[in-house]
């Protein structure tokens, strides 16, 4: 009989369990959380011993999603899950950022983090659970783990916020916002939002941390029934070997802090650090890690002890200055739109293209098919840092930095009613020393103008930093690579003029409070409204489109029409496809969208399809051509598909012999639809026409 402990409670009107004992008992911890039907099992297990060779924490984490989870079968041939999916890359990401930061300080050991989708209802997302799963089996692993932590969603609908909303309510939810923390401070913010102010987002993160708080009691219940023997904690820095790297380097590395460009300064640093290492090159005492462990603690020291001590920054900045930004747009021939961003030593590439329907991306994910009229790729090659690197799939960072972007941008973009494109924005950092996303999403603001999309306003963002030593700390405005790598917070504000779009928030500490957050939006907006008239210096609005783009014309047809625009077999589709050049999109109700670089193709293939589907007027006069003459007159062909007879008493206003005396096959004219016969057949009147078009020029 299989011992398990089960904890439950109401939780945002759904119950939250935590079971442990049954499942995975061979890992340091297990547990299957369930919150509605969806149900999620993380298991936590972690090497005895340090991982030689590594001067880092190997944490990996692994969300992973099953489609029996929902009852159904994955496509392809093998009939199996595939690579990792975006959503379960960005989950990963997502319990990989606030776990990180609370293993004890030096603890190396290889550590890995599997939770993996059990049962999915379709209205309960898999992300919280799967962040409070793996909070809990690592509280209850014995691993020196300093949480728990808990997450909640947060929507905001009809002005009032909503805890954990499901799938359907977040469709009209104007905040879809995730908050991960600890009891006592906020370790993770993700979120997008429809220009909500920094109140609203901050009174946002504020409820979610109250929320979560009866899961973190729940967890910690848990643990206290089965939880593991606490493992032991790694040592110390050897405080000798400290002393004695730091007079050998810490003159050296102050003045090398103060060299502005990133380029020379990390050529001194490397010096410096060579220098370091060859000085211990005959001692066995010390590792070189142990070594290499000393000088960054002095680094890092001397960086955030300066800013601390004097507001003065790496850089030679201040705490709040933006660094110079150069905005330009329509610099790549052929696309679109493009846009070149430059802020300091950080430039994005962006490229703007727009599609048709047929090229929406179409995602497959346990709560249903749908398909995404907007992609946003972020591409982050080595040349950008000036390094050699591998070439290859994307990865993580990659994922998370372009999705977060998109996030960004969605909000202000025109809906599909507004605009019946599908875009696709490609970002490619081409320089990069810190925020390189928040680039990214200027030059996205820019390259979409630039293409001509109606963008409701154009946005911009910044990234924040935190240095914090007790209750002493500096915001920093648009951080430098070395600034987010040595410092305490990376904080990512995107939005408008008129409010935030995006907030994504990591914290390298055990958390901070209201006040800092409070503070660092406060200079976010500031910085952002900067970046936004640097922005407008090189366009305010959409332009007009580009030769090369396609134009999308949008027409309604009756629905009992549909099946006639189509024909059998799809043969009449393709074949006014073929005859105009333009692109052919129908849907269910009978909305047609034509779609051509070549205004003449959309004319030609909406003329035909009115043919199709339109009835034609009496009285009305239009064009014709002639496709066979007879000896009672001439049918006509017109409105595209329409054939009517001419008879030969109504060609002309005087007595005809032969119609072929007036009309040949492949003639043009002018005909008026003067009624029906008996069959329904159209009858036709090139004498009438005439005659009306005299009358309408007389008067």
């Amino acid at each position: 009989m299989l011992k398990t402990t089960k904890k439950e409670l109401m939780w945002g009107g759904r119950t939250l369990a935590i079971e442990t004992g049954a499942v995975a008992r061979q890992a340091d911890g297990a547990v299957i959380v369930t919150y509605g039907e969806t149900s999620v099992l993380a298991t936590v297990v972690g090497e005895k011993k340090p991982k030689a060779g590594v001067d880092f924490f190997p944490l990996s984490v692994h969300y992973q999603e099953r489609y029996c989870a929902t009852g159904k079968i994955p496509g392809g041939y093998g009939k199996r899950e595939g690579r990792p999916s975006e959503k379960e890359t960005l989950v990963s990401r997502l319990i990989d950022r606030p776990i990180r930061p609370l293993f004890f300080d030096g603890f190396n050991n290889e550590t890995q983090v599997i939770v993996t989708v059990l049962s999915h209802d379709r209205e309960t997302d898999s992300d919280i659970p799967a962040i409070i799963a793996a909070s809990a089996a690592l509280t209850i692993s014995g691993m020196p783990f300093m949480g728990p932590i808990a997450a909640a969603k947060v929507g905001f609908i009809g002005g009032n916020y909503v805890l954990n909303p499901t799938i359907s309510q977040l469709k009209t939810s104007d905040l879809d916002l995730v908050v991960a923390a600890t009891a006592d401070a906020v370790m993770m913010v993700e979120s997008e939002a429809k220009e909500l102010s920094e109140e609203q987002m901050l009174d946002a993160v504020t409820f979610g941390h109250n929320q979560m708080q009866p899961v973190i009691d729940l967890i910690i219940d848990l643990a206290e029934e089965v939880g593991k023997s606490p493992w032991a904690l790694p040592e110390k820095m050897n405080a000798s070997l400290l002393s004695d790297v730091k007079s050998k380097t810490e003159s050296d590395l102050r003045t090398a802090f103060g060299i502005i460009s990133k380029q020379e300064r990390s050529t001194r640093l490397d010096e410096i650090k060579s220098a370091l290492m060859a000085s211990y090159a005959e001692q066995s005492e010390y590792s070189e890690m142990d070594i290499y462990a000393c000088f960054k603690k002095i680094e890092q020291d001397i960086v955030r002890g300066q800013i601390l001590d004097t507001g003065k920054r790496i850089d030679g900045r201040d705490l709040t200055t933006v660094r110079p930004i150069l905005a330009q747009t329509g610099i790549v021939p052929r696309v679109h739109g493009s846009a070149l961003f430059t802020r300091g030593e950080t430039q994005a590439l962006v490229i703007a293209t727009l599609g048709t329907e047929d090229d929406e991306v179409m995602i497959d994910a346990l709560e249903g098919t749908y398909r995404e009229p907007f992609m946003l790729h972020y591409n982050f090659p080595p040349y950008s840092v000036g390094e050699c690197g591998r070439m290859g799939s994307v990865g993580r960072r990659e994922i998370g930095h372009g999705k977060l972007a998109w996030r960004a941008v969605h909000p202000v973009l025109p809906s599909k009613a507004e605009f019946p494109y599908t875009m696709r924005i490609v970002s490619e950092i081409t320089e990069s020393n810190g925020s390189s996303s928040m680039a990214t999403v200027c030059g996205a603001s820019l390259a979409l103008m630039d293409a001509g999309v109606p963008v409701k306003s154009p946005i911009a963002g910044v990234a924040m930093g935190l240095i914090k030593e007790g209750e002493k700390f500096a915001v920093l405005t648009d951080i430098l690579g070395d600034e987010d790598h040595l410092g305490d917070m990376d904080f990512k504000v995107a939005g408008t003029i008129n409010g935030i779009t995006s907030l994504q928030m990591d914290i390298k500490i055990s958390g901070i409070t209201q006040e800092i957050m409070q503070v660092a939006l406060t200079q976010a907006k500031s910085g952002r409204f900067t970046i936004l008239d640097e922005m407008s210096k090189a366009i305010t609005q959409a332009n007009s489109f580009s030769p090369n783009a396609p134009r999308i014309e949008v027409i309604k047809i009756p629905v009992d029409k549909i099946r006639d625009v189509i024909g059998s077999g799809g043969k009449v589709i393709r074949d006014i496809v073929e005859k105009s050049g333009a692109k052919i999109d129908l849907a269910d109700d009978g909305t047609v969208k034509i779609a051509s670089p070549d205004s003449n193709a959309i004319a030609i293939a909406r003329g035909i399809i009115e043919g199709i589907t339109m009835e034609p007027e009496v009285g009305k006069i239009y064009d014709g051509k002639v496709v066979k003459v007879m000896d009672f007159g001439a049918f006509v062909n017109f409105m595209g598909a329409k054939d009517g007879l001419v008879h030969v008493s109504m060609m002309a206003d005087h007595r005809i012999s032969k119609p072929s005396d007036i009309v040949k096959e492949g003639d043009l004219v002018k005909v008026k639809v003067i009624g029906f016969d008996d069959r329904g057949k159209i009858r036709l009147s090139m004498k009438d026409a005439v005659e009306s078009a005299s009358t309408e020029a007389t008067a």
